[in-house]
């Protein structure tokens, strides 16, 4: 299988909040569109030290991260940020990992957007066609 890669957008969940009040305008919200590469074999939103500084998050903790070289570093986790791709959107938590060359959008907010890699086209696709399904 080859690379898979999601025009993504990124977004302050603060700001976006901010900007709900009328604390801030639209425009104000800091975000990034970003080219991510798909990973089903990380578990979250990878970004790097430049992108958590332009989206002007903030730390939660501090967690020890095993990566697939067996490698270990301690990497921030940043406070919720908004993930859009097309109509959807998941918001979570992402892992900073500072030398990271790549963006990587990983299975929890695939699940959490209802996507999964289409083998034969080579992109993302809703798991249950273009509707977005509510579980209970």
């Amino acid at each position: 299988m080859g690379y898979v890669n999601a025009q993504i957008i990124l977004k302050n969940c603060d700001d976006v909040k901010r900007a709900k009040k009328g604390e801030l305008s639209e425009c104000e919200i800091r975000q990034a569109a970003v080219t991510a590469l798909v990973d089903t074999g990380a578990s979250t939103l990878i970004i790097n030290q430049k992108l958590f500084e332009e989206l002007g998050l903030d730390v939660l903790k501090e967690r020890v991260v095993t990566f697939a070289n067996d490698t270990k570093e301690v990497c921030k986790v940043t406070e919720a940020l908004e993930i859009h791709w097309k109509d959807r959107l998941v918001v979570l938590s992402a892992l900073v990992v500072e030398g990271a060359s790549e963006i990587l959008l990983g299975v929890l907010p695939l699940e959490g957007m209802d996507l999964m890699v289409d083998p034969i086209k080579q992109e993302l696709a809703g798991v249950h066609g273009d509707q977005i399904v509510c579980r209970a």
